[in-house]
């Protein structure tokens, strides 16, 4: 909680002259996140052999200092985020469309489906409607050549694309 409460906090910090937003988030973390991580590190050390291993709350602290370079590798870059909930939120979407194209009734469906969540999630990263997008490359693609370049037509494009 401490250590978010900290993202929060840098994101209104403002740069200091000649400071990146990168390097003024990582300086904010050194004063602040880091000193929070050292006094819960201490602890794990204390606690740790103290706790029976095998129970979980030994796993957990076995777990958190085999991982710790790991956990605390965002304090030493900016661009670093602290977490990787968005990577691990769009990858539950491809969990579960795996599952889904185990039943797809050829190699060519399941591909098909794949290319539309890939398309659909570069909608969502890109902030675009996805149907709104979608109408617009499905009314401009029969209008190409077969050769033709369709980069603008990907959704990172489309807000280019609908404006023209």
């Amino acid at each position: 909680e401490q250590l978010y409460r900290v993202e929060r906090q840098v994101r209104d910090e403002k740069p200091e002259d000649g400071e990146t937003q990168a390097d003024s988030i990582h300086r904010f973390r050194q004063q602040h996140s880091v000193p929070i991580l050292n006094a819960l590190k201490q602890w794990l050390d204390e606690i740790a052999p103290k706790v029976l291993p095998d129970s979980k709350l030994g796993d957990a602290v076995a777990y958190t200092l085999n991982q710790w370079e790991y956990l605390t590798r965002y304090t030493e870059d900016g661009r670093m985020p602290i977490d990787n909930n968005l990577l691990e939120r769009d990858i539950r979407i491809f969990a579960t469309g795996r599952k889904s194209w185990l039943f797809s009734d050829t190699v060519d469906g399941a591909r098909a489906s794949a290319v539309i969540y890939s398309l659909m999630l570069s909608c969502r990263a890109c902030g675009v409607e996805p149907l709104a997008w979608l109408r617009h490359a499905l009314t401009q693609l029969p209008q190409r050549a077969e050769d033709a370049d369709i980069d603008d037509l990907l959704p990172f494009n489309f807000p280019k694309t609908a404006a023209a």
